[in-house]
C-alpha cells in the first residue's frame, strides 16, 4: 500500500510541504488519540530529542539504564551531566518504582525513560508512570519518555503514556516510524506533550521543512493503514511468545519477559560469551546484539529482534545449537 501510494504521489516533491504539517499532525493525533495541537513532528525522533534537550538545558539528568546511549550524548553536548539508575538483574530488569522514586531529588532537572526499554524489553505501566510523574512534579523534574517500541507491546493500552499528557505538563513523549513501520529512511518522528509553552519553544527553534513532502505522504498513509498495523501486532505477539517459550526451555539461557519487538537473553554457560554468539550468528548471515557495551551489562548478554517465523526458526537453530 505504501509503495503504491508513494509512486502515485511522486509529484509531491515538486512543492514545499505545509510548513505547519497540519494534515500529518492530525493523522498522528488520530492514531495516538490526542489533539493535533499537542503533536510536533521532526526529522526522526533524534531531532526532537536534541531540540528538547537544547531548550530544557538540563544541568543534571537521570537516565534509567541500561539503555540507548544517544540520550547521554545529547545531554553531554548540552553541557549537562548524567546519573544512571540501574535496573537490576535480580528484578528481571523491571523497575522498582518505590525505590526509584526515593532516589529523585531537587538537584535533578530531567528524567529520561525508554518505555519499553532498549535493550531489556521491560516496561513501566502507565499507572506506575503516574507515580513517577507525581514525584517528578514535586521536584520540578521534566520527564522525557521514548516510546519508540510501545506499539509492539501486547498490552499497549497499559503502557501508553499519551493519555497522561492531558493531566501532566512535565512530560514529553517521543515516537517514530523507524521500528514499528519499518521505515528508518523516512526520518519521520514525532513528539506529544500537553505543555504548549514547550511546543512553542520547539517550533521557534526548529528549522522549517525538516520533513520532506514524500515523508509527509508516507506518514499520512502509514498511520491510517489499519491492516498493516493489525498484521504487524499479531505477528510480533505470536512470534514473541514462541521465541520466549523456546528460550525458557533452554538450560543454556535465562530470558527476560519482553514487551518490545526484541528480547534480552543472559548466557548461563560458562564456556560461551556474547561475542562468540555474535560471531556464530554472523556466520549464519544473521545479526544479534552483543550487549557487553551497555552500562550494567557484560559479555553474558545478547539481544535480538523478533522477525518472521522462518528467520526466527533460523535464529533458534543458531543460538540453541550446542556447539
Amino acid at each position: 500500500m505504501l509503495r503504491t501510494t508513494l509512486a502515485d504521489k511522486i509529484d509531491a516533491i515538486t512543492t514545499y510541504p505545509d510548513r505547519e504539517y497540519t494534515s500529518l499532525r492530525k493523522c498522528i493525533a488520530a492514531y495516538c488519540g490526542t489533539d493535533h495541537e499537542n503533536v510536533i513532528v521532526g526529522n526522526g525522533s533524534t531531532e526532537l530529542i536534541s531540540l528538547f534537550i537544547q531548550i530544557e538545558h538540563p544541568k543534571k539528568a537521570m537516565i534509567i539504564g541500561p539503555t540507548y546511549s544517544e540520550y547521554e550524548r545529547e545531554i553531554s553536548l548540552g553541557g549537562g551531566t548524567t546519573l544512571y539508575y540501574p535496573l537490576r538483574e535480580k528484578d528481571d530488569f523491571r523497575l522498582d518504582v518505590n525505590d526509584f522514586i526515593s532516589h529523585l531529588n531537587e538537584n535533578i532537572d530531567l528524567l529520561v525513560i525508554c518505555n519499553p526499554n532498549n535493550p531489556t524489553s521491560s516496561c513501566i505501566t502507565s499507572a506506575d508512570m503516574r507515580h513517577i510523574l507525581d514525584a517528578c512534579k514535586e521536584y520540578d523534574i521534566y520527564v522525557m519518555v521514548d516510546e519508540t517500541y510501545v506499539e509492539f507491546a501486547e498490552n499497549m493500552e497499559e503502557i501508553d503514556s499519551v493519555p497522561l499528557t492531558n493531566y501532566y505538563n512535565n512530560i514529553v513523549i517521543l515516537r517514530g516510524t523507524s521500528k514499528f513501520f519499518a521505515a528508518p529512511g523516512l526520518r519521520l518522528g514525532y513528539a506529544i506533550t500537553g505543555n504548549r509553552d514547550l511546543i512553542k519553544a520547539i517550533n521557534t527553534r526548529k528549522n522549517p521543512w525538516t520533513i520532506n513532502s514524500l515523508a509527509v505522504v508516507a506518514g499520512e498513509t502509514m498511520f491510517s493503514d489499519t491492516a498493516y498495523i493489525k498484521e504487524t501486532k499479531d505477528l510480533i505477539t505470536k512470534e514473541r511468545a514462541r521465541m520466549y517459550q523456546a528460550f525458557c526451555e533452554s538450560p543454556d539461557y535465562k530470558v527476560y519477559k519482553p514487551s518490545g519487538n526484541f528480547m534480552l537473553v543472559r548466557i548461563l554457560r560458562n564456556d560461551l560469551t556474547s561475542q562468540e554468539l555474535f560471531d556464530r550468528a554472523i556466520r549464519e548471515k544473521m545479526m544479534i546484539r552483543d550487549c557487553s557495551t551497555f552500562p550494567f551489562l557484560d559479555n553474558k548478554y545478547i539481544r535480538f529482534c523478533i522477525m518472521n517465523p522462518e528467520d526466527n526458526d533460523r535464529l533458534l537453530h543458531c543460538l540453541l545449537n550446542n556447539e
